[in-house]
């Protein structure tokens, strides 16, 4: 799977997922909506065969980039080994 940028602002990102399926996205909507500087998440699904799956996120405050990677590493250390 792989994870980029479709559209960035200061404050909002569009990422695209090629060939993912909701077994990520989903833990990462939920620690979206668990942080407060998160404003709103979206899931964006189209056909699956045409178009990638995709999140919208927005923050009140900050780097919207920031928002990413703490959700992304919350989620790596629920599913790691350790």
């Amino acid at each position: 799977m792989q994870t980029y940028v479709i559209e960035k602002t200061d404050k909002t990102v569009k990422l695209g997922f090629k060939d993912a399926n909701l077994t990520l996205i989903t833990p990462l909507i939920k620690q979206f909506n668990e942080d407060s500087n998160v404003v709103l998440v979206r899931y964006i699904d189209k056909h699956p065969e045409l178009v990638d799956r995709a999140l919208y996120v927005e923050v009140s405050k900050g780097d919207v980039m920031d928002a990413i990677d703490k959700a992304a590493k919350a989620v790596s250390e629920y599913y790691s080994l350790n």
